[in-house]
């Protein structure tokens, strides 16, 4: 089953986020609070949203313990200047292994496209690792086209800084008076 997340998602987010972070090597990069995905996504201006896969095959010694959450999607609305629409960028999506091959990730990736179309959004995006086959091959199966002639770039630490003090300089003549989002 597939559902938007609630407040009370936000633990079990924040541990499947690091168990995320974990498979891609990346596990000392992943410094979010609980309290900041609790603001990202529920508070006054929520910038994110997350879907909750859930199994309803959780067992404790033979007893039905009711849903499972199995997996998540974290995922924005970003923009396009070409079709002049909307779309959906696809942050995370994560199923735990032992849940993996039971459709979770499909119904998560089939859910958000069913967002796309119901918004008139005409985009729907994401980014994997290089090294990720696994995922590479089930995206390609879903009919995901590589985009191999963009290149993701990004700043941040010292770079980022640097860049913003540039903007900040008041011997910058573009310096824009205020600018608030």
């Amino acid at each position: 089953m597939i559902r938007a997340a609630t407040p009370a998602d936000v633990p079990v987010l924040h541990a499947m986020i690091r168990e995320l972070a974990e498979y891609e090597r990346a596990l000392e990069e992943a410094r979010a609070s609980e309290e900041q995905l609790r603001d990202a996504l529920f508070g006054p201006h929520p910038a994110v949203f997350a879907l909750i896969a859930e199994s309803d095959d959780a067992a404790d010694g033979g007893a039905v313990a009711g849903p499972e959450v199995v997996g998540f999607a974290l995922w924005f609305r970003n923009f396009s200047t070409w079709t002049g629409t909307h779309g959906v960028y696809l942050e995370d999506l994560y199923v735990r292994p032992q849940s993996r091959g039971g459709g979770h990730g499909k119904a998560l990736l089939a859910e958000l496209a069913r967002i796309c179309v119901e918004r008139g959004y005409e985009r729907f995006e994401w980014s994997v690792l290089d090294w990720n086959a696994p995922s590479i091959a089930f995206y390609k199966a879903l009919g995901a086209e590589s985009m191999d002639e963009w290149t993701v770039r990004r700043l941040s630490g010292e770079p980022l800084r640097a860049l913003a003090a540039l903007a900040q300089s008041d011997e910058n003549p573009n310096r824009p008076t205020s600018l608030s989002i």
